[in-house]
């Protein structure tokens, strides 16, 4: 009998009480994509629907030996009380601490062919006659595919992308708290290194002073964009700045799983008038897409009033804009537009934005003389309008040479 086809008793474990995710609707979301079950097998959704776990040893790399991490969660239409986790051996002192809120668990897996071969053995106690089922084509590996599709003759496994995306697209006040407290305290880290730095600092040496600044604040860095001059290179580097010379800042940083994404401009020295024109008018497209948020409101209508107002300007060949969604993961729902950086279809363009959705706005312009210049913001949809996460430091900030 080899490794993957070891059928391992389930532990009972002690257990979080509440489901904390939308069963309902994660039910009716495969019910109209015509799926039986899904095999969840990416971290970020593995999370959402654990109620914010991630296990912590494999917090930066899925690799080991000649295999990878890789966890599963098993869910059975209409039966979210009976799904399964299975996952690595050490996670094992997780569930002694309740982190888990389904009751079976597999603990006995270090493969991603065993974790397959797992939810084979899973699938065909629990749900025998399902024919259709679901996994995140991108977060899985064909090593693990394999083992599923010989396991699971006569079983169809179809891509569950969609549904489990659009389960995550509406927030709870428990995200959004999150959403609001990474975003609030990503500017507050960048408006910080802005003041602590001037003449001669290097683009590296403020990437790492905001990782730091971040990390203070109870936020996990993830990256720094950053631009100089009239450089439009975005990497952390030797790069000086000098008088006169513009800054951006860019940067992720999270809370929890949860976002702060957000761009803020600074200057070694003042801003002279036309500086002060262009990032006026970059706030002004900026404010614009706010204008139509709310809930019921047409998904696509948050690029009419910026894209009319990119078609007037001067700097229409060198400004871009786009919106869109934010949370666990950058470009997540809703879609407003097919014309993003990241490629995906326009699912919410003619759809209602709902509240509780949140929204990532922003706006660039390279400019030949003075360099990147670009406003990214956060807001939440509400039933009357938007609210906006971290909004301080939206002007030029000035920093003596």
């Amino acid at each position: 009998m080899t490794m993957e086809s070891v059928e391992e008793q389930p532990i009972v474990a002690a257990r979080l009480p509440d489901v904390p995710f939308d069963a309902a609707r994660l039910d009716g979301l495969l019910d109209d994509a015509g799926l039986d079950a899904v095999l969840v097998t990416s971290k970020h959704n593995i999370q959402y629907m654990l109620g914010g776990y991630r296990y912590f040893f494999y917090a930066n790399m899925d690799a080991h030996g000649l295999s990878r991490y890789l966890p599963c969660l098993v869910y059975v239409k209409g039966r979210s009380r009976e799904a399964t986790y299975i996952a690595s051996p050490m996670e094992e002192h997780e569930r002694e601490l309740g982190k888990f809120w389904v009751d079976s668990t597999h603990f006995n897996n270090m493969t991603s062919r065993q974790t397959a071969a797992t939810a084979v053995s899973t699938l065909r106690h629990c749900a025998p006659r399902a024919r259709r089922i679901g996994i995140e084509t991108s977060f899985l590996p064909v090593d693990a595919y394999e083992v599923l599709r010989d396991g699971l003759p006569g079983v169809s496994l179809e891509s569950a992308t969609l549904p489990l995306e659009l389960l995550r697209a509406v927030k709870t006040q428990a995200e959004l708290t999150k959403l609001e407290d990474a975003s609030t305290k990503v500017v507050e880290a960048m408006l910080a290194v802005i003041g602590q730095h001037g003449k001669g600092a290097t683009k590296a040496n403020i990437a790492e002073a905001l990782r730091y600044e971040e990390t203070v604040r109870g936020v996990t860095f993830d990256y720094c964009l950053i631009t100089m001059g009239q450089s439009f290179n975005r990497a952390p580097s030797g790069q000086a700045w000098r008088e006169g010379e513009v800054l951006s800042l860019d940067s992720g940083g999270n809370i929890g799983g949860y976002i702060g994404d957000l761009c803020r401009m600074a200057i070694l020295g003042e801003p002279d008038a036309e500086l002060e024109d262009l990032l006026a008018e970059i706030n002004a497209i900026q404010m614009a897409a706010r204008g139509p948020v709310r809930a019921g409101a047409r998904g696509g209508d948050v690029f009419a009033a910026p894209e009319a107002m990119l078609a007037r300007s001067p700097h229409r060949e060198r400004l871009d804009f786009v919106a869109h969604g934010m949370g666990i993961v950058s470009h997540e729902a809703p879609w407003l537009t097919g014309r993003s950086a990241v490629p995906y279809e326009a699912y919410h363009a003619n759809r209602p934005l709902e509240a509780g959705m949140v929204l990532s706005i922003e706006t660039t312009l390279l400019h030949p003389r003075r360099g990147f210049i670009k406003l990214e913001d956060t807001v939440a949809v509400t039933e009357t309008g938007w609210t906006a996460f971290g909004d301080a430091g939206r002007g030029w900030n000035s920093v003596g040479g």
